[in-house]
């Protein structure tokens, strides 16, 4: 991006209700990859939030929590999402979360997927779940997403990943996620098609 253009905000969303959480560290490390195009990045973990059950009969008496959250998602310009696989499917607290928001936070934006989970078959099941969830939201769910399997024996102390090419592959949703949100804030349609056209095939395969 260049210096004198508005810069391209990303939020991170971590679904996990954990401290110190294998996925809000993988999360953290795709907002670098964000971070490295020029993008201004923000986390913003679950866990840290008070998120009531989504009751559209009872919103007067949510908590602030819930439109802090809804502002700060429909202030982004691109979205990276990610959640622990938890039978099959993305974690409860982040679902609600999402039923919480609407339209107006993701129609049109771009999103990006990030996976964790203990076993070895990864994450697969909770990202295709969400890439529902996100297209039904009208949102640009970029094809690139990371799915971590065995994330127990993954990450360092620090919430460094130790295969490289795995931190590449995270980072690079990040990074993904920067560039098509800048190309559509920018009106460069010619290039967001190219950008998508040229996308890896398989995503998050390893």
């Amino acid at each position: 991006m260049e210096s004198n253009e508005e810069k391209i905000k990303v939020i991170g969303i971590s679904g996990s209700m954990r401290a110190n959480s294998y996925t809000s560290a993988a999360v953290k490390i795709a907002l670098e990859g964000a971070q490295e195009f020029g993008a201004e990045v923000e986390l913003v973990e679950l866990g840290r939030y008070e998120l009531v059950f989504c009751n559209a009969e009872n919103e007067e008496n949510y908590p602030a929590d819930v439109e802090k959250l809804r502002q700060k998602v429909e202030a982004a310009h691109g979205i990276i999402i990610g959640t622990p696989e938890y039978h099959g499917g993305y974690s409860g607290v982040l679902k609600n979360a999402l039923d919480l928001m609407g339209f107006r936070q993701f129609e049109g934006k771009m999103m990006g997927l990030v996976g964790v989970a203990g076993g070895k078959m990864g994450a697969i099941n909770a990202l295709n779940g969400l890439r529902v969830v996100g297209r039904t939201l009208h949102s640009w769910v970029i094809p690139q997403q990371a799915s971590i399997s065995e994330s127990w024996k993954q990450f360092d102390e620090n919430g460094n990943l130790l295969d490289e090419d795995l931190r590449k592959q995270v980072r690079n949703v990040g990074q993904q996620i920067a560039k098509f949100s800048y190309l559509h804030h920018s009106n460069q349609a010619m290039e967001f098609l190219r950008l998508w056209e040229s996308s890896i095939e398989n995503p998050g395969a390893k």
